[in-house]
């Protein structure tokens, strides 16, 4: 196990279509479960060991333990975890191995997918904070030329209730595309020309879809508002101001050193390998061009994960409208699901949509899952937890057709319920 030293800077896709974990109900199983940690890992409670920076050692302990059991039941190659409360810390720490024989470390990088979304919609909230644009202008204003701009607001895209269809969920010439050339570098024309002749799903503004398409607009919108790359204007009016030094755009597959590898078997069905056939492959350097915006296309680490987790989670970069709008539950109970859209569907207490940001109880999150990756940061206001997990996968954890589910989705919630047993993320309810 690492524990970093790193002095924290408080307040400052199957498969696809399991691209935000909460949307396709894509389950792991596995044959034979992981071995488990080692001596060391599994003898010296972390009470008792020297290198544990923890204001807690008791919440320690009991988290570690958390993890190792999780890792163990869910198949987990690797897990990096970073806890505190009310800006104190709880546990730091890496545990299983990036690659074999290499142990992962709390220092390592690994793609940050959808954390990147709360990041585009805080540059937005902050433009409108700004008066330099509002959140009912019209997309037209913008963007004449798309289909439907002159009935979608920049609100509607924000919260993905525009009826855009998405190019990458339930999208068959997506996957196509994507798990045949998994080092595709997509451009921003690739993207938008498997959605855009495509009919809305709905009346903008009358139900609600996950669809990367809107995100892909939206930052096109933003570079239009604020005459810079989004790259630009998010490290502006982001990243710099929060401090989060190690998070990083890029539309190649570089990940910083050092990094967390990452395996996947999520191309078992695409290739027809037969159940029982090993089949089991690096994925680090797939390219996730085609995932979000481009600029908003980012690397980072567990401090930025968990930092950015408290800043979005308190609104520090908004007024306090803009952040009642972000974290709005607005729309649970008042959406439903669409014969043919895989991702129309009821939201509700256990998951809900605001701008930019899911909401799941009284908690908020991210919580991306693609490419052998899984990762969440997410943020209680009333306890003021953080909690940031990043995960890979051992074999084992993948289906006979190659699918998983969000171990980090799946982890977070069993330590927001140890940490507020009053206050614990839902369940999603068993079918």
């Amino acid at each position: 196990m690492s524990i970093s030293r790193r002095t924290p800077a408080f307040g400052r896709v199957l498969v696809f279509a399991c691209t935000l974990g909460l949307l396709a109900g894509c389950t792991a199983t596995g044959a034979a479960p992981s071995s488990p940690p080692g001596p060391d890992a599994t003898t010296t409670p972390a009470a008792d060991r020297e290198d544990i920076q923890t204001s807690d050692p008791e919440k320690a302990e009991a988290v570690l333990k958390i993890v190792r059991d999780y890792m163990e039941e869910a198949h987990l190659k690797a897990v990096i975890v970073r806890v505190t409360v009310d800006g104190e810390e709880i546990l730091t720490a890496a545990e299983g191995e990036s690659m074999t024989g290499v142990p992962a470390t709390t220092d390592m990088h690994f793609r940050n997918g959808a954390v990147a979304i709360s990041y585009v919609s805080t540059l937005l909230l902050q433009l409108v904070d700004e008066k330099k644009m509002s959140l009912d202008d019209k997309l037209s204003q913008y963007l004449p030329d798309l289909p439907h701009a002159d009935e979608i607001t920049i609100h509607q895209l924000a919260q993905m209730t525009s009826g855009y269809q998405d190019f990458v969920l339930g999208n068959d010439e997506f996957a196509q595309i994507a798990y045949s050339d998994v080092f595709k570098a997509w451009t921003t024309e690739d993207q938008l020309a498997l959605a855009m002749d495509k009919p809305l799903w709905y009346e903008p503004g009358t139900n609600w879809d996950y669809a990367h398409t809107n995100y892909v607009i939206l930052g096109l919108v933003l570079e239009q508002v604020t005459g810079k790359p989004l790259e630009d204007a998010l490290q502006e009016n982001v990243l710099d101001p929060l401090g989060l030094d190690e998070t990083r755009a890029s539309l190649t597959a570089e990940i910083p050193d050092p990094v967390l590898h990452a395996y996947s078997s999520e191309r078992r069905s695409f290739f027809a390998i037969p159940a029982g056939t090993p089949f089991y492959e690096d994925s680090t350097s797939w390219n996730p061009s085609w995932t979000i915006s481009h600029g908003a296309i980012e690397t980072s680490d567990i401090y930025d994960l968990h930092d950015s987790a408290i800043a979005i989670g308190t609104g520090e970069l908004l007024s306090p409208e803009s952040y009642a709008a972000m974290t709005s539950t607005d729309l649970r109970g008042k959406t439903t699901a669409i014969e043919g859209c895989v991702n129309c569907r009821p939201l509700d207490e256990f998951a809900t949509y605001g701008l930019g940001l899911w909401i799941t109880g009284d908690w908020l999150f991210q919580n991306p899952l693609f490419y052998g990756y899984a990762a969440v940061n997410a943020y209680l206001p009333s306890e003021r937890i953080a909690i940031a997990v990043a995960v890979t996968y051992d074999e084992a954890a993948f289906d006979d057709e190659g699918g998983y589910s969000n171990g980090g989705d799946a982890l977070f919630r069993k330590i927001g319920a140890y940490l507020a047993p009053d206050d614990a993320p839902p369940v999603r309810p068993e079918p």
